[in-house]
């Protein structure tokens, strides 16, 4: 596997990513957990350590297999995960790229990923361009 470094961060990323979207079957199709545990091993173990899912990938069932998947070697994964995504309800600041829906949609995923916070790598789903993405992670 080769690496690249992202951005500015001195962070070493596999040059192959895997993507985690399809991890659980809430959404009736996709990975049951023993299908996605071999996937993401054959990754790791083919030297992937950059992974990208969002906060409601499958409901939340891709980020809580990926905190399951890792909880051994968090360290050595470089992990993406999105939010903007609408949480079910009728909160109207339940969605979008505020603040409040970005802190809430952080908390929701540390615990899924059964993680604590480092200097999360994350973005808005969907937005209106790359500088309010910056924004936002600062802000974080």
């Amino acid at each position: 596997m080769r690496y690249r470094i992202l951005g500015n961060s001195g962070l070493r990323i596999s040059e192959a990513a895997l993507g985690a979207m399809t991890f659980g079957e809430e959404w009736g199709w996709g990975s049951p957990k023993d299908e996605a545990r071999k996937v993401y091993d054959a990754f790791r173990e083919a030297g992937g350590n950059f992974i990208d899912t969002a906060n409601f990938y499958t409901n939340g069932t891709s980020e809580s297999f990926l905190g399951e998947f890792m909880k051994d070697h968090r360290q050595s994964v470089v992990l993406a995960t999105k939010y903007t995504m609408s949480a079910p309800g009728t909160d109207p600041n339940a969605a979008g790229n505020q603040r409040k829906n970005m802190m809430q949609a952080v908390e929701a995923s540390l615990k899924r990923l059964q993680n604590r916070l480092h200097r999360p790598l994350l973005g808005p789903h969907v937005g209106p361009n790359y500088a309010s993405r910056r924004s936002h992670a600062r802000a974080g």
